[in-house]
Parts: C-alpha cells; structure tokens; sequence
C-alpha cells in the first residue's frame, strides 16, 4: 500500500506531461520545479553566461507550454525536454558568433556569485573549489560545441550514452567517441595550465 502512495505522491515525468496535456496547469508547475534547476545548469555550461542560460530555460518551458500536445511517450520526457534546451542554446551560442558580440558583464564579479548546484562539492574546500570550477568552465567554454554538448550531458548532468545518442539524435559510437575525444583535451588543457603555474 505504501509504494503506491508514494508513487501517487512522486509522479513520473510521463505521467506529469500527460496531466498537463489534458489540463492540468499543477502537473506543468511540477515539471519547471523539477527541470528549472537541471536545465539552468545545462544551459549555463554550454553557453557561459546567466543571462544566456535563464534565457534559454524560460524558452524552453515556454515551448514545453506551447507544445504539450506534441511530446508522445515514444521517448523519455527528459530526453524530449533536454533537447528542446540543446537546440534553443545551440541557436543563442549561433546567435553571439552573428554579434561578435562579447559582454563585459559575463566575466565580472558578480558572475561568480552565481552558485551552479553540485552534489559532489565539499563546503570545506570552497575557495579552492570555486577557483577549480572557474578554471574547468572556462575550459569547457573553450571545446568546441559538438564536444561542449556531450561533455555537458554526460559528465555534468549524469545522462546515459543512449540518452545523449537520442537527444543529439546521433549515433551512441558517435556520443561515446566526442565523450572521450572531449575528455582528453580537457586534461591535456588542464593539464598544461597546471604545469605553467609551477
């Protein structure tokens, strides 16, 4: 009996949408309190920026919004919402190399008040952890957005090779080969940056 209740307490997202799609505005509510905070650290990995990445979240709820009617439980809601955020970044990220534009304020102080959830961080070691968080963004900022993307999916937001082959929608050999090519030039950058400040 009680497996029930919680499951009745906890819905799946599949069953959240299905809600929303026929009405049900709470189910809706529940999916931006479940994502918001996911697809802000997403968006803000792949794009660098805050405002960029609240941006690209509050478009991609918007969309969820607007096309309920379209998700089908052929695939798992997360792969169908991280997929509306990857392309809607992947178009903000095409959209600035239009501009050439860069912004001051994306490399000011306040910047690093922004605090990027993580569960593996330790309180203790936070001044030496917020410098190597800096120093990992800015490298991750540096690949290029093919590798930027599956590193982002896979090593920061913990999804699976296949769910990553879904929403990129190539293939999982593709998704495990730019996963490791990504890794790589990450240490061999961090690597370099480590031996030049000896």
């Amino acid at each position: 009996m009680t497996p029930k209740r919680t499951k009745e307490l906890e819905p799946s997202d599949e069953e959240l949408i299905e809600r929303f799609q026929k009405g049900d505005r709470e189910a809706f509510e529940k999916i931006v309190e479940r994502y918001k905070d996911q697809l802000l650290n997403f968006a803000y990995r792949f794009l660098g920026s805050r405002q960029e990445a609240e941006d690209v979240v509050q478009d991609t709820f918007l969309r969820v919004y607007r096309n309920r009617k379209a998700y089908r439980r052929v695939a798992r809601f997360s792969t169908w919402i991280y997929t509306i955020a990857g392309n809607l970044a992947k178009t903000e990220l095409r959209k600035r190399k239009r501009r050439k534009l860069f912004s001051i304020s994306d490399l000011g102080f306040e910047e690093k008040d922004y605090e990027i959830s993580d569960l593996s961080h330790n309180p203790e070691d936070d001044v030496e952890g917020t410098l190597k968080e800096e120093i990992i963004q800015s490298e991750i900022e540096k690949l290029p957005p093919k590798f930027r993307e599956v590193i982002i999916l896979r090593d920061v937001q913990g999804l699976s090779y296949e769910e990553i082959a879904l929403i990129l929608k190539i293939p999982i050999g593709t998704v495990k080969s730019r996963v490791n090519r990504a890794r790589l030039r990450l240490q061999k950058r961090l690597k370099h940056l480590l031996e030049t400040e000896k």
